[in-house]
């Protein structure tokens, strides 16, 4: 008997914990590129790319075979006991990518919160200091550490006790907090709670993911590389969901012009497969001794071979330049529904490149938003056939990370069925 979605969704409730969330009542059965079929034959176009994850599509045939080539040879032997070829040349493209200048190295692990907990292990032991700042909306992984980085209470925060101390947040400049307001809370922080010198690191989202896909600003980034450089704190730039040429650069820290010293990776990386990584200056990287960073799975030799062929495509497709087409066909057709006081009022698109949301709003030329209203939207959206997401501190922004290998049918597709559903929300 073939499953049925309501089956399914009886089953996985009697079976998992409702602690890890489904965003649909879609089971997937199989998926191509930009789009997805569950279990009962239903066609979506996906503008969730699995989190970020499916830059370059489901399923990329040169993704496919890079993975069942490596799948013939061997499938793992831990790069702690026996190390392998596809692990080492994976590092060596990205320390030739590394966005910031001289040499670099990579560690590869296999989630974003691996990515940035090992971001941080390095700066601590590189400066031998504790100090951590991050900032509010800031989302940087669900384990303890990365929790404890999050700039979210609920859910990451609330349920689960003390969190790992030392770990400091700032406000993110948005709407009524401005750059210099941030700044300021800075030298607050410095001033109260504790000196430059017992900071080990600053991390920060160029746009927050999580957050709402909002843009860090390039005055913000310049004063803090300042700062770290003037107090020997890292700054660690978190590109675990804007990678690999989603924002139409390789990394969104670079439309900035500002150097991080450490950068976290993850998602895209590895097309599907679990891998994440740390990209940072090398003599900082080798300040930890060996056996201090790894872990079994780490760089696992199938997930690099898919990240080999994920750097290829995104060369060799010129992902990056269509990124920024991707984003233009985005704004576009954001920007007239915002204008259409026919529909649900929505705020202008934000974003950069193809990393592009927008807000639902309260009324039509205002800037207060729905709180919560997004949801709504996304389920809507689904039942038309489109699966996207919501995201922001109050629940109120829809965001589209479409794979950047989508053909524009696809793309003009999706967004004809959120305007549909502008429309019918608008008309309620």
């Amino acid at each position: 008997m073939t499953a049925t979605n309501q089956a399914l969704l009886a089953r996985r409730e009697r079976a998992v914990p409702r602690g890890v969330a489904t965003a649909t009542p879609v089971f997937a059965d199989r998926a191509e590129n930009a789009e997805l079929w569950d279990v009962e034959g239903r066609r979506y176009v996906d503008f969730a790319g699995g989190i970020a994850v499916l830059n370059v599509g489901h399923r990329h045939p040169r993704v496919v075979e890079a993975v069942r080539a490596q799948l013939d040879r061997f499938t793992h032997s831990a790069f702690q006991v026996s190390a392998y070829e596809p692990y080492i040349a994976l590092a060596e493209k990205l320390n030739a990518l590394a966005p910031f200048d001289g040499p670099a190295k990579t560690i590869f692990f296999t989630t974003g919160g691996e990515a940035t907990e090992n971001a941080v292990k390095i700066a601590r032991a590189a400066t031998g200091r504790n100090g951590i700042i991050a900032f509010t909306g800031g989302f940087h992984g669900r384990t303890l550490l990365a929790s404890a980085m999050t700039g979210k209470v609920r859910p990451y925060k609330a349920p689960f006790g003390t969190l790992p101390g030392e770990v400091y947040h700032l406000p993110f400049p948005d709407g009524a907090v401005s750059v210099a307001d941030t700044l300021r809370m800075l030298d607050f922080l410095f001033a109260a709670d504790l000196p430059p010198s017992s900071i080990a690191a600053i991390i920060i989202e160029p746009v927050q993911g999580e957050g709402g896909f909002r843009v860090a600003p390039v005055e913000l980034l310049q004063a803090l590389r300042r700062i770290c450089d003037e107090h020997g704190i890292k700054l660690v730039a978190d590109e675990v969901q804007t990678g690999f040429a989603r924002t139409g650069r390789m990394f969104a820290i670079e439309h900035s012009g500002v150097q991080p010293d450490l950068v976290s990776v993850a998602k895209s990386m590895g097309g599907g497969l679990p891998l994440s990584g740390v990209i940072g200056r090398a003599g900082l990287m080798d300040e930890v001794g060996p056996g201090g960073l790894g872990g079994t799975y780490g760089g696992a030799p199938l997930a690099c071979a898919a990240g080999l062929a994920v750097l290829d495509i995104i060369e060799d497709e010129k992902l990056i330049d269509r990124a920024r087409v991707i984003g233009t066909k985005l704004r576009t057709h954001i920007d007239r529904m915002h204008a259409n006081t026919a529909l649900l009022p929505i705020s202008r698109a934000r974003g950069l490149g193809a990393m592009i949301a927008f807000d639902i709003l309260q009324s039509h030329g205002g800037t207060d938003v729905r709180a919560g209203a997004a949801a709504d939207i996304c389920a809507r959206a689904c039942e038309k056939g489109l699966i996207v997401l919501s995201c922001g501190t109050e629940g109120a922004t829809v965001r589209i990370l479409v794979p950047l290998t989508a053909p524009d049918a696809i793309i003009d597709e999706g967004m004809a069925i959120i305007e549909q559903v502008l429309a019918q929300a608008g008309a309620e």
